[in-house]
């Protein structure tokens, strides 16, 4: 589920984070590729699949990650799928990208857009939203056809809402409030 983080996902990310010493960047990006990689339907129902023997299992994640991703990231999807939490890697590497950003200062945001935006709009939004959250920020742009017109960012947790859809719903609570 994104946005909820489990305890056992938190602690894998944690340990990974300390592994990881000074290798962050390589660390994180490994563990989203494994978790892109291994993450497919098909090859979660083989992962997970405690009928067929743990050597089996592992020596698919040798055979997709080996010289792709840092071998402590290897070692570390073997340990999920020996304790029955490879569901929890997709969740690990989104926990990790979190700590190694917090670790920076830095904080990633999804931008949705009823229209593309140009190079210097995308650079005016990564500025204000630096500015609202006083961090540096990793702006996404992605392209949303059901909005009419306007955007949205999520940081985190966080929504903040200037699409027209938004405002048209404040402004339906506030005449529907008024009415009362």
């Amino acid at each position: 589920m994104p946005g909820q983080t489990s305890k056992a996902a938190r602690r894998y990310a944690e340990a990974a984070f300390e592994l990881a010493t000074q290798h962050f960047d390589e660390y994180a990006d490994g563990l989203e590729l494994a978790a892109e990689l291994l993450g497919q339907d098909e090859g979660l129902a083989i992962l997970r699949n405690q009928a067929r023997p743990l050597g089996q299992r592992t020596d698919v994640v040798h055979r997709g990650l080996d010289g792709r991703v840092p071998e402590t990231v290897v070692r570390l999807v073997c340990l999920l799928i020996q304790r029955g939490r490879i569901d929890e890697l997709p969740t690990v590497a989104r926990e990790f990208r979190r700590m190694l950003n917090e670790e920076r200062g830095t904080v990633d945001a999804v931008a949705h857009t009823a229209m593309p935006l140009t190079a210097g709009e995308t650079a005016a939004l990564e500025e204000k939203v630096a500015r609202m959250t006083g961090r540096t920020v990793h702006l996404t742009v992605e392209l949303d056809e059901s909005l009419i017109g306007g955007l949205t960012v999520r940081v985190g947790d966080t929504l903040y809402d200037a699409s027209v859809r938004g405002r048209l719903e404040r402004l339906r609570e506030r005449l529907v409030a008024g009415a009362r």
